[in-house]
């Protein structure tokens, strides 16, 4: 009897360890059996689009996915809402077009009238326009600087060691080659490190921005991946817990942003600071005039008697 219980028991671990599963992407439906797994993870107005889960899937397919479970009133961010200010990206979250390989296309309109032109990872990077609006080529995304605060540790972390400790866990974590981390800065009082990934211009292998974009996932909501371990390097046994995180792009070619479609309280604070600026220079002008105007009559006043 104990025999027959142990061969069900492997039996049924053997199944479990044979089912499809997509490590890269929790939210996928994965079909048949290793080695031949089919998965796929719902878009648009109910595609399947296909993944490949050996590597991260590309950041415009998995805001595709995020629109379309939102649309769903599907959990996307069970974490809660991420604070707005702590984006970057201010325009967030848009159902964006894909070409076949996952990459953004140049010209996104989110289902609008209203278009406007992204770089490599999906950001807005000229002022909004009609469906007129001409974009000529995607603009590659060749620099991401990460500015990360973790949470208080119980022991000083030791900076001359925390390089490698971030470059093991974006590597391990993100299949990043530790090559591309180029620079880390570490404020200790503010828990402030500062991490710039780099790679060559022109180098179009390498798509930074879905490292970037499960790191954001990583530390703003939940991991993407179906492990729900999180982003936490090791320091002599520490781990680093992120609790914050925030994400500048640098492109190949500067953004083309005018004064027109800035936000009106932006717009409204430079006036006021061109204003203070003017009035203080007119000041300083009407200044001059009127102490010139004295030095002068107590220069006659003083040749009079002679």
């Amino acid at each position: 009897m104990k025999v027959w219980i142990l061969v069900v028991l492997a039996s049924l671990a053997a199944a479990a360890s044979a089912q499809c599963g997509c490590k890269t992407m929790k939210w996928a439906t994965c079909e048949g059996a290793p080695p031949s797994c089919n998965c796929h993870v719902m878009v648009g107005d109910g595609q399947k689009q296909t993944l490949d889960c050996e590597k991260l899937v590309p950041k415009c397919f998995l805001m595709k996915a995020e629109m379309y479970r939102a649309r769903k009133g599907l959990s996307t961010r069970t974490g809660g809402k991420p604070v707005e200010s702590a984006f970057v990206d201010n325009d967030g979250i848009y159902d964006p077009e894909c070409e076949n390989d996952g990459k953004f296309k140049a010209k996104q309109c989110n289902n609008t009238e209203q278009c406007w032109c992204v770089n490599s990872a999906g950001v807005r990077r000229t002022d909004k326009g009609d469906k007129e609006l001409k974009c000529e080529k995607l603009v590659e995304t060749y620099w991401v600087r990460l500015q990360l605060t973790h949470k208080e540790m119980k022991a000083k972390v030791d900076e001359t060691k925390l390089k490698g400790a971030i470059s093991a866990a974006i590597k391990q974590r993100y299949s990043m080659d530790e090559s591309f981390v180029k620079e880390i800065k570490y404020d200790p009082e503010a828990r402030l490190i500062v991490v710039d990934v780099n790679k060559e211009k022109g180098e179009r292998m390498t798509d930074l921005s879905r490292m970037a974009y499960y790191m954001e996932k990583d530390v703003k909501v939940l991991p993407l991946f179906t492990s729900q371990e999180t982003f936490s390097p090791q320091v002599d046994g520490q781990k680093l817990e992120m609790e914050n995180i925030l994400v500048y792009y640098v492109d190949e070619e500067n953004p083309t942003f005018t004064m027109k479609n800035l936000p009106a309280g932006i717009i409204a604070t430079i006036v006021v600071v061109v204003v203070v600026v003017v009035a203080g220079l007119l000041a300083l002008v009407f200044l001059r005039k009127r102490l010139s105007k004295r030095y002068s009559k107590a220069q006659q006043r003083e040749m009079e008697p002679m």
